[in-house]
């Protein structure tokens, strides 16, 4: 018999309740009704706690406001990009006002968002749900179903709310930590504890699934011949398939495992590590990270994989640790690919497309095949020629004029100025909003088959950890911890020299600039890696909080690439953008203003240094 989908309803805030204790379990007609009977059915248990999967980050966009509830993505609030149109999160974001839109999906703490919920609402209702199913996990008669796996299903459920934890402490600092399920007669206004207190609650919960993730392997001895579930070496069995309600999981996709945990403690003890934490630079807490960063790699399980074009399109590659496979998707049934990716030309919808817009900011960073940076003397880099010989990962991330894009067809983001008036290239509008406003595209997020008004369809996977951010993790960390030990080239140099990019190695590429070979030109090299390898991942922002250079870096001036055609020539000049475009940023921004509308539920919920109360 089919088993009907259970939807874990919540009331008010992710601290908040129902108004009765059992009303948090909706159902069709003649299922279930209680906790009790949920908690009775090894089945509905886990389908339960696979709701916990829901509220986790689902996808690069999600950045959006009333209405608009799925366009946009954290790229727009850095360097890398700007959101072409200016929606409304933008606007605040770049003004400073981040306090004063309580809509947006990254900032606020509204729900009403087209079924969008913020992270401060959403990661705490997250934690909710794991709470209630850890205090009625030894309640499940699981033996009844041997189908299921329970240390396995409480594994993932303790990775899940130090995921939740993580993602709130990367935001906002230290968290309202709680590991039970709050009941009505249970004190709601509970204090925020300490980043550091927070940070041993992650671990805590990591250091426990990892036991048992590490020694558990399960076969399902149900059927005609034993299938194989889960082992440590392997994960999960992708032919295996649990129903995950109101989620996009199949074949065990977004499913953590080991590596997902040990993953996640590699960016937790980063984060701990990193400047905005770790101010007087503890080298201990620096190698403490590279320490869980080296766990990922001597798994031996992961590699790069061997096409950089192709890292978010595959739907098998080794470099992929966790990953949501996302497709196929079709083009115009998703208003993220038709308004913040897609260009006019290929789009057939001229309203506000195709605003996911790289900055000049960003393409700058590239460096040359010889691995100097453009500004470097002798790079031979000349605005006649702007996107010649440079790191091939250019035109895998960001598309610019007169590249090849959807063969035979070439990219057109020129205006040329005639007798007759100004005349633009196919992927750019005179009409404020729509195209492209810095010319330039991304190539990244935006599969090559998907063009506009048709049934085209491409997988664009959702990948939560990939194997080159862990050796960047470790490379990082540990040249912060040892200085440039020969280990930090062999991180960064596979990386480097994987085979569709091919750059040259650290040693070579300091040799050709004529630096000294230190720590703080290793760490230059490594942020700079970061932040074109992993380039429009949603790690970008991040990276800049925990590091404490929004001031240096966001709040920049912003430039776009201007393009003019005059007959079979291209004249390029970097432009600055207008005011519109450019950002504030100050230092206490390094961590998110708490949501007002949650402040004033009590008075122990304090905002962080900075922000209005």
């Amino acid at each position: 018999m089919k088993i009907s989908y259970i939807l874990f309803m919540l009331c008010a805030s992710g601290l908040a309740i129902s108004s009765c204790e059992n009303d948090f379990l909706k159902r069709d007609t003649g299922v279930v009704t209680t906790k009790e009977d949920v908690f009775a059915n090894p089945r509905l248990a886990a389908q339960f706690a696979d709701r916990s999967y829901t509220f986790m980050v689902l996808d690069y966009f999600g950045l959006g406001s009333v209405g608009q509830p799925f366009r946009g993505t954290i790229a727009e609030f850095t360097d890398e990009a700007v959101c072409g149109f200016l929606d409304e999160p933008y606007k605040a974001m770049y003004s400073g006002d981040w306090t004063n839109w309580e809509h947006s999906t990254e900032f606020g703490s509204n729900k009403t968002i087209s079924g969008q919920r913020p992270p401060y609402v959403k990661f705490y209702e997250g934690i909710r749900n794991v709470n209630v199913f850890l205090a009625e996990y030894a309640n499940v008669p699981w033996e009844t179903e041997p189908t299921l796996n329970a240390e396995l299903i409480r594994a993932q459920q303790l990775y899940y709310r130090a995921y939740f934890y993580f993602e709130l402490a990367r935001r906002w600092g230290g968290a309202i930590l709680m590991d039970k399920a709050l009941a009505l007669n249970d004190d709601m206004d509970i204090p925020r504890s300490s980043f550091d207190e927070t940070l041993a609650f992650i671990e805590k919960d990591i250091d426990e699934a990892e036991q048992i993730f590490s020694t558990t392997t399960f076969i399902d001895n149900t059927g005609s011949s034993p299938l194989l579930i889960y082992t440590p070496e392997t994960g999960w069995n992708p032919s295996y398939s649990p129903d995950v309600p109101g989620s996009n999981v199949s074949n065990n996709n977004g499913r953590p495992d080991l590596g997902a945990v040990r993953a996640l403690r590699s960016r937790a003890l980063l984060l701990a590590a990193s400047p905005l934490w770790n101010p007087e630079g503890n080298t201990a807490k620096w190698q403490r990270a590279a320490d869980a960063a080296k766990q990922v790699m001597d798994m031996g399980r992961y590699r790069l994989h061997s096409d950089y074009s192709r890292i978010l399109t595959d739907p098998i590659s080794h470099e992929y640790i966790m990953a949501n496979i996302k497709g196929p998707r079709v083009s115009n049934a998703a208003g993220f690919f038709r308004d913040y990716l897609i260009s006019p030309s290929t789009n057939g919808y001229l309203e506000k497309s195709g605003s996911l817009n790289p900055t000049q900011n960003h393409v700058d960073l590239y460096e040359t095949r010889q691995g100097l940076r453009i500004t470097d003397p002798g790079s031979g880099y000349s605005l006649a020629s702007p996107y010649e010989n440079r790191d091939p990962r250019l035109e895998f991330n960001v598309i610019h004029n007169n590249q090849v894009w959807q063969a035979p067809s070439r990219m057109e983001t020129w205006r040329e100025v005639t007798d007759n008036g100004t005349v633009y290239g196919k992927d750019v509008t005179a009409i404020a909003g729509t195209g492209t406003s810095t010319s330039y595209y991304c190539r990244k997020l935006w599969p090559e088959a998907l063009k506009g008004n048709t049934t085209s369809t491409a997988i664009l996977n959702f990948v939560y950890y990939r194997y080159a951010e862990i050796l960047l993790n470790y490379a990082e960390a540990l040249n912060e911890a040892q200085g440039p030990v020969a280990e930090v080239d062999l991180a960064v140099n596979q990386i480097r020299q994987r085979p569709t990019v091919d750059m040259p190695s650290v040693a070579e590429t300091f040799a050709a600039r004529g630096v000294a070979r230190s720590k703080e030109n290793m760490r230059d090299l490594i942020r700079n890696e970061r932040a074109v390898e992993l380039a429009f991942e949603r790690v970008r922002w991040f990276d800049i909080l925990r590091w404490k250079k929004g001031p240096e870096i966001i709040a920049q001036p912003v430039y776009r690439m201007d393009v003019r055609k005059e007959g079979n020539t291209f004249i390029y000049t970097p432009t600055l953008m207008t005011s519109a475009y450019q950002r504030i940023f100050k230092d206490f921004m390094h961590l998110y203003p708490i949501p007002l509308n949650e402040i004033v539920k009590g008075n122990n919920l304090k905002q962080n240094p900075g922000w209005p109360e």
